[in-house]
């Protein structure tokens, strides 16, 4: 089996990359639900502890998503030019791959967009 084409790989990447961003913004809205929930409920005495560790892995989870947005844009841009010098060769990849790549560039965009 041939290795996979540097187009492939730039397109896993990518939507990789989407897929963990998404996860993290799933997790920053479980992380908002829990806090709401301890701050409500004042019964526990071991809440304002609970609290201080959710708040404490909000502000963790908010610190990674810049990072993660800057990665799938640099991944964006490496796949946009790869599907550039695709097309320049005469479509040397195959048109599946082509269509990944632009489905993973176009859910790319989407997902910028949103976070921003």
């Amino acid at each position: 089996m041939a290795p996979p084409s540097k187009l492939a790989v730039a397109t896993s990447s990518v939507v990789r990359l989407v897929k963990e961003e998404a996860s993290y913004h799933k997790e920053l809205e479980q992380q908002q639900a829990r806090i709401q929930k301890l701050e409500s409920s004042t019964s526990d005495e071991n809440a304002e502890y609970q609290l201080k560790q959710e708040r404490q892995a909000l502000d963790e989870t908010k610190k990674v998503l810049p990072s993660v947005r800057q990665k799938i844009q640099d991944a964006l841009a490496q796949l946009e030019e790869l599907l550039e010098a695709n097309k320049e060769d005469g479509g040397a990849a195959s048109t599946e791959e082509v269509t990944k790549a632009k489905e993973a560039v176009a859910n790319a965009n989407k997902a910028i967009r949103e976070s921003a």
